[in-house]
Parts: structure tokens; sequence; C-alpha cells
């Protein structure tokens, strides 16, 4: 098996999304980057060390997580997030670290989003799908690398998420 490449920290990886160019680059927890926030991703372990997927389309399986609401701070949008993604309730959340993306060219050319990225432990509770998401996966970490879609290009800052979350 080949080793994955791991995002050193502020290390920038050019990546193509939403219809524009950008780069991306992980930040160590200890300090919140420069940008607006945009938001929290977890990986979802529960207490017999499985990890909760999240899908729209049953093919590819992410983590959960989304956009901040009015006035709430980065821990407060992932408990939100969680719950409504996955209907788990976040026990323990621990940051790993930021993803910081500048925006270079279309659309949203010029912006700069800052993500808080997680590691949570969780509770499940019965699966009650009502926002976007449609389905619910709940794999043993074991097999994490099997199921997680990872976008294109941001592969580092994946496995860097991974390696901080100690699920590789």
């Amino acid at each position: 098996m080949l080793q994955s490449r791991v995002a050193r920290d502020g290390e920038e990886f050019a990546v193509h999304s939403n219809g524009g160019d950008w780069l991306t680059a992980w930040h160590s927890a200890s300090a919140v980057p420069d940008g607006t926030p945009h938001g929290a991703n977890a990986f979802c372990v529960t207490a017999d060390d499985c990890v909760v997927l999240i899908s729209q389309d049953g093919e590819r399986w992410g983590w959960p997580g989304g956009r901040p609401e009015d006035g709430e701070s980065w821990e407060q949008t992932l408990r939100r997030e969680i719950l409504e993604e996955t209907c788990a309730i976040v026990h323990d959340a621990r940051l790993l670290g930021f993803c910081r993306g500048v925006c270079l060219t279309g659309p949203e050319i010029g912006l700069v989003l800052v993500r808080s990225i997680w590691r949570a432990e969780v509770q499940l509770l019965p699966w009650e799908p009502r926002f976007e998401i449609k389905q619910r996966r709940v794999i043993p970490a074991s097999d994490l690398l099997s199921y997680f879609w990872m976008e294109e290009g941001l592969e580092p800052i994946y496995h860097r998420a991974l390696a901080e979350a100690g699920l590789t």
C-alpha cells in the first residue's frame, strides 16, 4: 500500500472547487488563521470505535459538518451540525486544526474561508433524517479509508486530519 501524503502546517495545495481555483492549507489548532469562519467538520467516533459517515447519494461517504448560524462558536456549529446530519449527540470534542482556503479565481474570488476540524466522541440516536443528508453509515474505524470520500486535491488535508484524530 502506498503511503499517503500528509499536509504540513501552512503547506498550500492548489484545488479547483465550486467553479474556482483555491489555495488551501492546514493550520494547527494552536491559533485560528485569518479569514471568515466557514464552519466545522468532524470525524465522529462512537464508544465502540466506529466512525459515522454521511451521504446524500449513497455513493460518496463523507464526514459531517457545515456552516455557522448567526453568533455560533466553532464548537456550537460542530454540535448542531452533528445532531442535524448524523442524529448523534457530541459528548466530547477535540479541535484538531483548521483548513484555510483562499479563492484565486471564479465566482468567489478574494474569499478567505476558515473551517475548524474536529474529532467528536458521539452517542448515536435513532436515524431520522430531517435535513439534506439522506443516509448514515457507521463503520469500524479500521475500515474508514475504504469508505471515506476525499475531494480531489485535498487528500493531504484529509490525511492530516485523520492523523490528528488518531484514525490512521
